[in-house]
C-alpha cells in the first residue's frame, strides 16, 4: 500500500508539474502578447487548452485508481508510454519549446512500468527545459537495444539560471522522482550541465529486470 502511494505520488507530481509549467509559460506569452499580437494570443489559449485538457485525462485516469472495487468506473485512458511522445513534443513545442526526436534502434515489446517510466522521465526533463533553460531547443534521443532502452534529453540552455530546487541539478523533486523510477528496475540515471552549456538528463532502463 504505501509503494502503491507513492508510486501514485509520482505519476501525480509529473502529470500536475508538466500541465502547470506549460500552463504558466503560454499564459504569460498570452497576457505579454495579447493587444499587440492578438493571434498568437489565441495560440497560447489554445495550448493552454490542449494541454489542461491531456492533464485532465491523466488525473481521472490516476484516480480512477484509487476507487474502491465496488464502485464504477469508466473507461480510463491507458498510460502513456514512448509511443506517445509526439503528443508530448507537440504540447512543449507549443510552450514555445523548439525539440527534435530522434529514435535508434527497432521498438521491442516494452514492459509497461518501464515504458512509462521512460515516458515521465523525457516528460520531467522537457518540463524543466522549459521552466528553467530560458529560450533554448531540446534533443530527445530514445535507443532501443536487446537488453534495455535508453532515453536522452539535452537542451541548450541559453539564458538558463538553474537552481538547487528545480530538478535540473541538486535534489529537487524531478531529479528525485527520475532517480526513483530509474532504480526501481535497476537502471542508471546521469544528470548534470553539459561543457558547451545547457543540460543533460540520461537515463537506462534494462528491459529484463523484474517488474514491481
Amino acid at each position: 500500500m504505501v509503494e502503491e502511494r507513492l508510486r501514485l505520488a509520482r505519476e501525480l507530481h509529473d502529470v500536475v508539474a508538466h500541465a502547470m509549467s506549460v500552463i504558466a509559460v503560454q499564459s504569460g506569452v498570452g497576457a505579454h502578447v495579447a493587444n499587440t499580437q492578438p493571434k498568437e494570443a489565441r495560440r497560447s489559449l489554445a495550448a493552454i487548452e490542449a494541454t489542461s485538457r491531456a492533464a485532465l485525462e491523466e488525473l481521472r485516469r490516476l484516480l480512477g485508481v484509487l476507487r474502491q472495487e465496488d464502485e464504477p468506473q469508466g473507461d480510463l485512458a491507458p498510460a502513456p508510454g514512448l509511443a506517445n511522445l509526439d503528443s508530448l513534443l507537440a504540447e512543449v513545442s507549443k510552450a514555445g519549446l523548439a525539440v527534435k526526436l530522434q529514435v535508434n534502434g527497432t521498438r521491442p515489446p516494452l514492459p509497461a512500468g518501464v515504458d512509462l517510466s521512460a515516458y515521465r522521465i523525457v516528460q520531467e526533463a522537457l518540463t524543466n527545459v522549459v521552466k528553467h533553460a530560458g529560450p533554448a531547443r531540446a534533443q530527445v534521443t530514445i535507443r532501443y537495444r536487446d537488453h534495455d532502452v535508453t532515453v536522452e534529453v539535452i537542451d541548450d540552455g541559453r539564458g538558463a539560471v538553474t537552481s538547487a530546487s528545480d530538478g535540473r541539478v541538486g535534489t529537487g523533486h524531478g531529479l528525485i522522482g527520475m532517480r526513483e523510477r530509474v532504480q526501481v528496475f535497476g537502471g542508471d540515471l546521469q544528470t548534470g550541465p553539459c561543457p558547451g552549456g545547457g543540460f543533460r538528463v540520461a537515463a537506462r532502463l534494462p528491459l529484463t529486470a523484474e517488474q514491481p
